[in-house]
């Protein structure tokens, strides 16, 4: 962060040899379960090294305008009030430090969706299936999220695939004034210039100005896979206009097998909401995301009437 390094030579030239030409990914409809994405790539030229305390990185253009429209399209009508996970029991709880609202999206809930999920496994060398659900946020003014951690403390969440060790946080909307994200704790020799168009709260320091397309890849552990304090991050409040963002949460070990193999017995639904959806035929209209199929889990599946408890 300050003085933004860009990546060595070396690893840009094995970045840029690196393509994924077929991915597995969950059923979009085809036989072999498979969708195949021609030559998945990324461009590592427009990559910075931002910090190493934490380790943070900077994708300008991860996205483009269409993908990030088609994203907050999709979970514009589902969104509800975001929750945090409570340190002891790691259940989701409403608090006064998190005032956003979100969702989360299926892996895979479509190919637009399935293609960025892809591209994130390439980006980040860290395979697909240790990533959680895309969660979509929405934040109104003055609406943030409080500095905190992405790394887990509960045994709850560690059982689905071990601690979070990496987020890439995806900025869908441009936002006129504050809504950064900022690392209170990072590096205090970073030197980073700001001036009147940052808000107060990005000065508490390094801080990211969210831009439509760009995203920001962080690790909440060091390569010993221990905690890194430095990797305290917050959402600073909206000043002028909106934020729309993606998060995708990746742990140390699969996450996709192990959630399953819990759930495999449960019945129940993901979203209060569930009951009103599945009243009006979204069972029907949206089978992927409500019923789930073998290989994506539900979220309505006890509404729809699909399982019993």
């Amino acid at each position: 962060m300050g003085s933004q390094h860009f990546l060595t030579p070396f690893f840009f030239i094995l970045l840029s040899v690196l393509s994924v030409s077929s991915v597995k990914l969950p059923v979009l409809g085809d036989d072999a379960n498979t969708i195949h994405v021609p030559s998945i790539r990324f461009d590592p030229t427009r990559v910075t090294q931002l910090s190493w305390r934490p380790r943070a990185f900077l994708y300008k253009g991860f996205l483009s305008d269409k993908e990030c429209d088609h994203l907050i399209n999709v979970a514009r009508d589902k969104m509800t009030k975001s929750m945090v996970a409570d340190y002891e029991s790691g259940k989701p709880v409403l608090s006064d430090i998190r005032t956003s609202s979100g969702m989360f999206l299926s892996k895979a809930q479509d190919k637009v969706i399935a293609a960025i999920e892809a591209r994130i496994a390439t980006w980040t060398f860290l395979p697909y299936e240790n990533g959680e659900n895309m969660q979509i946020l929405h934040y109104e003014k003055s609406q943030k999220y409080e500095p905190h951690f992405d790394y887990l403390l509960d045994k709850y969440n560690q059982q689905f695939g071990g601690n979070r060790v990496a987020t890439v946080l995806m900025y869908l909307s441009n936002v006129e004034k504050g809504g950064e994200t900022v690392f209170p704790e990072s590096d205090p020799t970073l030197f980073q210039p700001k001036d009147e168009s940052w808000s107060e709260c990005a000065q508490m320091g390094y801080a990211v100005k969210p831009k439509k397309g760009d995203a920001l890849l962080f690790f909440s552990l060091l390569p010993n896979t221990t905690i890194d304090t430095r990797s305290l991050h917050g959402s600073c409040p909206v000043i002028e206009g909106e934020k729309w963002s993606a998060t995708k949460w990746i742990h140390l070990g699969d996450f996709d097998n192990s959630y399953k193999q819990i759930y495999s017995q449960k019945c129940s639904d993901e979203n209060e909401k569930c009951s009103m959806w599945a009243k009006l035929g979204e069972c029907e209209k949206n089978p992927l995301y409500m019923v789930g199929s073998e290989t994506v889990k539900g979220q309505c599946r006890k509404s729809c009437n699909v399982c019993s408890s």
